[in-house]
């Protein structure tokens, strides 16, 4: 047991970095276990060193972005939680400046400030900054997509591309919709709804609306990228494990001069009809090891949504470990049955 006395010099981002009736801290003595009372400006940690040392950290690199102008919130305190671990257990990833501090890579527009909350989102913005082909792959809930548009918006609005492309395979999932009404438009919006709700978070509605209407900003299906050339652009290819082989070579082949390529999407959730395979996994596997293309992979711990999606995730992925285990199994069994049989076979002989 041991105990850290924290003391931050700016009273006013005091009551901000504790929360309203500490809640903040709360949410820290649940995660790690630990006592935080906080008397003025100063917090008292008590609790196992490795656990204190955590607290610390998370704190510390939540009042640097108290003092650099952004507000924190809940969600924001369990990514300092989750990047003080990583800090702790001395995972080497390009975030860590030191032990006593933590660098969060974020990204920002005129509208909003975007800030890694786990260390596998921390590697994805950096990984999109290093490579012009950027896999996300993982569960739902981890900000693959939001992340990608989010980086997309901040370069669009610093003038560092020309247009911003966001596509989506129209792939129903596991229901028939039918006949829809309306124009081409009409028809595939609600495909690309989700690529919309992260581009309204990030901008303003007016600068969206000018930008779709003056092409600035394209969201289109899949099937609209064939035949072009994708210059001076950042392109996002979401639900990519939705494509089938033809249709991800095709849109991987679009990528021009000055462009930027994300691919997202989560390999246990493949919506295609039976007896087809998925262009995601055949392309991460291709492309492994060739230079200029970067592989980032969430896990259910990177799961920034209600904790209880972490949970569900975990559930699922554990069913389906077990149900591959009891195949392997099965499939040991009968090769040990049919090597015994011919060998009954043989003796027989």
């Amino acid at each position: 047991m041991t105990h850290v006395v924290l003391a931050f010099d700016d009273n006013r981002l005091v009551g901000d970095l504790f929360g309203q009736f500490d809640q903040n801290l709360a949410i820290i003595e649940q995660r790690l276990g630990v006592d935080a009372v906080a008397r003025g400006n100063q917090v008292t940690i008590k609790g196992m060193h490795p656990a204190c040392e955590q607290a610390r950290h998370a704190l510390e690199s939540l009042y640097v972005r108290l003092q650099q102008g952004h507000e924190i919130h809940p969600a924001d305190v369990e990514g300092a939680l989750r990047m003080a671990a990583a800090a702790e257990a001395q995972l080497t990833l390009p975030t860590m400046e030191s032990k006593s501090r933590l660098a969060f890579a974020q990204v920002s527009t005129r509208r909003k400030t975007v800030v890694a909350r786990t260390p596998a989102q921390d590697a994805y913005l950096r990984a999109m900054d290093r490579a012009d082909l950027v896999f996300g792959t993982g569960p739902a809930g981890t900000g693959k997509t939001f992340l990608a548009v989010a980086y997309a918006a901040t370069l669009l609005e610093r003038g560092d591309t020309a247009r911003l492309i966001l596509s989506r395979p129209a792939v129903e999932a596991g229901e028939r919709l039918g006949f829809l009404p309306g124009d081409m438009k009409e028809k595939v919006d609600p495909y690309l709804r989700p690529l919309y709700d992260a581009l309204y978070e990030m901008m303003p509605p007016e600068k969206v609306d000018r930008g779709l209407q003056s092409g600035m900003i394209e969201v289109a299906p899949l099937a609209f990228m064939r035949g072009r050339t994708l210059s001076n652009a950042v392109v996002i290819l979401d639900e990519a494990q939705n494509t089938t082989a033809m249709q991800m070579k095709m849109f991987l082949t679009r990528l021009g001069e000055n462009s930027k390529m994300i691919v997202t999407g989560d390999p246990s959730q493949v919506d295609l009809p039976p007896g087809q395979s998925s262009g995601l996994r055949e392309a991460l596997a291709l492309l492994r090891e060739v230079q200029g293309v970067a592989h980032v992979a969430f896990t259910e711990v990177d799961v920034v949504r209600h904790e209880l999606v972490a949970r569900i995730v975990k559930a699922y992925d554990d069913a389906s470990r077990k149900a591959s285990e009891q195949r392997e199994l099965a499939a040991s069994v009968n090769e040990g049955r049919e090597a015994l049989a011919w060998e009954r076979r043989r003796a027989d002989r």
